[in-house]
């Protein structure tokens, strides 16, 4: 038997039983309370018990013990009830309708061109130097001094002949660059997101799998509180690449309105599950992907 109820039920049987029993307390309090204020000491003045036990109670209308099996069977019942709702207890995850934001996922993305500040101007070119004229009347003296330079017997010493040292070893080769494979843009199978293995055609499938990851992406992104007080609304693009295993790796925010949008959009992004590789040629490769998120106020 399986049996799905909303936690609104569960509480809404859990108050009606509490106020059955409350009622069920009163109607026998009262009961009992006007059949001990009847005059029972001479209803049963000469009444007589063939045992003890029979007589163990001295009025039988006021014997509360003479309901306890009723009683019993009532807190059983209820308490079977409340189990049952309990264990039928479902928690059904929030639905959200992106039906209207699976058009923005086929939307040329424009990518805004990052500001770069402009190089200052060239210092201007030095004055060119001054000559200053020498006439020729002016006549310049030198006195030459000679000096002998030439080595002396004494001072001469033949060097001592040095001994040829081997050649130390070449150093070992530098290790080769791993080159980083190729980051594709356009694929023949595109990655999609968990959730839509089942589907073959390939139409149906980009669509659900477009479907699961808006569904978790505005499942889980929050309106950051900066941005809801100052009214900032728009769209963030976050870039990232799936990778032959399906990881999410290189997240980064390429177009950010601010106010903490780009990195709210941008933590929901790596909180993505691994996602169904791209493939070329029937091999699976890394692909790029662009993510548009927009924030509306409500």
């Amino acid at each position: 038997m399986d049996i799905e109820v909303q936690g609104s039920l569960v509480v809404t049987a859990l108050i009606l039983v509490v106020v059955i029993t409350a009622a069920i307390i009163f109607l026998v309090r009262s009961v009992y309370t006007k059949r001990a204020n009847s005059n029972l000491t001479q209803k049963h003045a000469g009444t007589t018990f063939s045992s003890p036990l029979e007589g163990r109670t001295k009025y039988p209308e006021v014997d509360t013990f003479s309901l306890s099996s009723t009683f019993l069977n009532y807190g059983l019942l209820a308490s079977i009830i409340l189990m049952i709702l309990a264990f039928s207890w479902t928690q059904y995850e929030k639905i959200v309708d992106v039906s209207s934001l699976l058009g923005t996922l086929d939307e040329e993305i424009e990518m805004e061109t990052p500001r770069t500040a402009e190089p200052p101007p060239p210092p201007p070119p030095p004055p060119p130097p001054k000559i200053q004229e020498v006439p020729n009347d002016v006549s310049v003296e030198e006195t030459v001094t000679f000096k002998d330079l030439s080595p002396k017997d004494e001072e001469f010493q033949r060097p001592e002949p040095v001994a040829d040292k081997p050649a130390p070893p070449p150093p070992p080769p530098p290790p080769p660059k791993e080159e980083e494979e190729e980051i594709f843009k356009v694929v023949e199978d595109q990655p999609a997101f968990p959730g839509c293995e089942g589907i073959s055609d390939k139409a149906a499938k980009k669509k659900c799998a477009d479907e699961k990851m808006l569904q978790f992406i505005y499942g889980n992104i929050k309106y950051p509180a900066i941005a809801r007080e100052n009214g900032v609304e728009g769209m963030v693009v976050v870039k990232f690449v799936v990778e032959k295993d399906g990881s999410i790796t290189q997240a980064e925010v390429v177009r950010d309105i601010g106010a903490g949008c780009g990195a709210e959009a941008l933590k929901v992004v790596n909180m993505m599950p691994k996602w169904e590789p791209g493939k070329q040629r029937g091999r699976a490769v890394r692909v790029q992907f662009n993510l548009p998120v927009k924030f509306k106020l409500e």
